[in-house]
């Protein structure tokens, strides 16, 4: 089940993509009085606390009102019903203003520890715990919308594909083998990073936070149909050329653990997303770098999610 926001009749509306993907069922029309106005709206109205899962029908394993995805699953499966086509609809982040800055991870891959080089130009060490930095992203941008390149403030800029979770249930210390039970699904995110301002604050919130660097979607995919652990392909392509190609299978810290450790003395709350690294291939690992400029057309794309892509535009 994938779940979109998207621009249709000049309304921004929520809903769920049709089985094969060429039509969307708002969520308006499936749950009548009911719906909510946002896919973040959605997921917070439908947290179940703990301990009240037996009470509503509730998914235990996560925590999310069980009874609601079935009475979606029940709607899109019903012939009678009939969906908008996409053709007339602008697809948009599936949560295009986030609950609070997307919590990040730098540094999750081994692949991609080695290619960016310390400012002394040594290699850098792998990691022993998770690098954590916070995203400025007071809009996202979805599949098909421009990255401006600001070039005012910054001549490298660069992409980063990025699996995400969204939580679906809150909470604090949350024990590593409970960890996936706190998704509510995963999406796609290019973290477009200002690779100068990065070096030259001497931390990564400023050179990540510009608008439009924050690109995603172009689904949330529902926990129920990823496999755990989480084994997917990810890539990115730049106007037809493959930079990144990987796994989560490589990552340094895995879900569960980055979940719990996150959790330990902080509330996770549902909605927060959390971005979970990027693998080798960005484009300041290369001798010349190859940093994104006007025209460029950037493919993200994550096994079983979709494809996000993005055009590439100077400011204005």
């Amino acid at each position: 089940m994938k779940f979109v926001t998207v621009k249709h009749q000049g309304k921004e509306l929520p809903g769920v993509l049709k089985p094969k993907e060429s039509a969307v069922y708002f969520l308006r029309d499936v749950l009548g009085e009911d719906a909510p106005n946002s896919l973040l709206s959605f997921i917070q109205g439908n947290e179940v606390p703990t301990g009240k899962e037996s009470e509503i029908g509730a998914d235990e394993k996560s925590g999310f009102n069980g009874d609601v995805i079935e009475k979606i699953r029940g709607y899109i499966s019903d012939t009678k019903n009939t969906p908008v086509l996409l053709d007339q609809c602008e697809m948009l982040a599936p949560i295009p203003r986030p609950l609070r800055n997307i919590i990040c991870l730098g540094m999750n891959y081994q692949d991609h520890v080695k290619e960016l080089k310390g400012d002394d130009g040594r290699p850098r060490p792998i990691p022993k715990v998770p690098v954590y930095f916070g995203k400025m992203a007071s809009e996202i941008i979805g599949t098909g919308g421009v990255i401006e390149l600001h070039e005012e403030v910054t001549n490298s800029v660069d992409y980063e594909v990025e699996l995400a979770a969204i939580i679906g249930k809150s909470g604090r210390d949350i024990p590593i083998e409970k960890a996936f039970d706190h998704i509510f699904g995963y999406t796609i995110m290019n973290d477009v990073t200002a690779r100068d301002l990065q070096s030259r604050h001497q931390q990564f919130i400023r050179g990540k936070s510009l608008d439009t660097f924050t690109a995603m979607g172009p689904t949330i995919l529902h926990r129920d149909f990823i496999k755990t652990p989480v084994r997917l392909d990810l890539s990115c392509e730049i106007n037809g050329e493959l930079r990144q190609s990987s796994n989560t299978k490589n990552f340094i810290f895995d879900l569960p653990y980055i979940i719990s450790d996150l959790s330990r003395g902080t509330t996770l709350q549902a909605g927060d997303i959390i971005a979970t690294g990027t693998p080798g291939g960005v484009g300041k690992g290369f001798t010349p770098p190859k940093y994104l400029k006007s025209g460029d057309r950037v493919v993200c794309e994550i096994e079983s999610i979709g494809t996000l892509w993005n055009k590439v535009a100077k400011r204005g």
